[in-house]
């Protein structure tokens, strides 16, 4: 009897300890699934951005391949925080001269171009081919670099147009106060860039030729990415939407 009942207790000891070891087991199992089930995806998430990076670069070979990669980061951050749901994103090459076209509009889903136009600079930033000086401030008449989310469209002293948000705190978020919106103007066009060899300058307004504006407009309004880039890395550095 005595063998008998130490033989019950070594059994259900025993049977604890291997049920505890089970557990044991199924936790790290379930961890381990865990981790590389996020590891994956983390992987996936790369891979994705490294071909939609890939594809922007070999349909528009001539754009910044820094401003590509800023301007996907941008994206990813903004679709992340459910401010993208179109798959579009615009990007404008300040490091370009006036008289190329530096405004690509991108479809992300496969990284094929919609639009590429010619886009003005502000006075503000420089009153040749090129702009040089980047400003947030009121009055300035200068561009805004930085990460903008388009708005709604009205019909103004330009035609149609379009308002813009700035979301970089510092560099564009006076954007909407400033009344720095997309428009469409005369000096803006092949006709001029023909006789001046440049285009002409807006008051810090994103500057399309008459004959693009509203196609570009009708394409990225009511909740899309745009980058405004030009080489800054304390832009670069400090911004939240590159650096997320």
């Amino acid at each position: 009897m005595k063998f008998s009942k130490f033989f019950q207790r070594v059994t259900k000891n025993k049977y604890i300890s291997e049920l505890k070891n089970k557990k044991a087991t199924y936790w790290i199992i379930g961890v381990s699934s865990a981790a590389l089930l996020s590891c994956c995806l983390h992987a996936n998430a790369a891979i994705a951005n490294t071909t939609i990076q890939q594809a922007i670069q070999a349909n528009a070979p001539s754009l910044s391949r820094n401003a590509i990669k800023l301007g996907v980061k941008a994206y990813n951050h903004a679709k992340n925080l459910g401010l993208d749901k179109q798959h579009i994103l615009t990007i404008i090459d300040y490091s370009k001269p006036s008289s190329k076209q530096r405004l690509w509009v991108f479809d992300m889903r496969d990284g094929h171009v919609i639009h590429k136009t010619l886009v003005a600079h502000g006075t503000g930033s420089g009153m040749n081919n090129y702009a040089t000086k980047f400003s947030n401030q009121p009055h300035s008449n200068a561009t805004s670099i930085g990460v903008f989310l388009t708005g709604s469209t009205y019909t103004g002293k330009h035609g149609y147009s379009m308002r813009l948000n700035g979301l970089d705190k510092g560099y564009n978020d006076k954007a909407y106060s400033r009344a720095v919106v997309m428009h469409s103007a005369w000096y803006v066009g092949k006709q001029f860039l023909a006789e001046h060899g440049r285009l002409g300058h807006s008051w810090g307004c994103t500057a399309l030729s008459q004959q693009d504006a509203s196609k570009v407009i009708s394409t990225i309004k009511n909740g899309t990415i745009m980058l405004s880039y030009y080489p800054n890395q304390q832009w670069e550095r400090n911004s939240t939407f590159l650096n997320a």
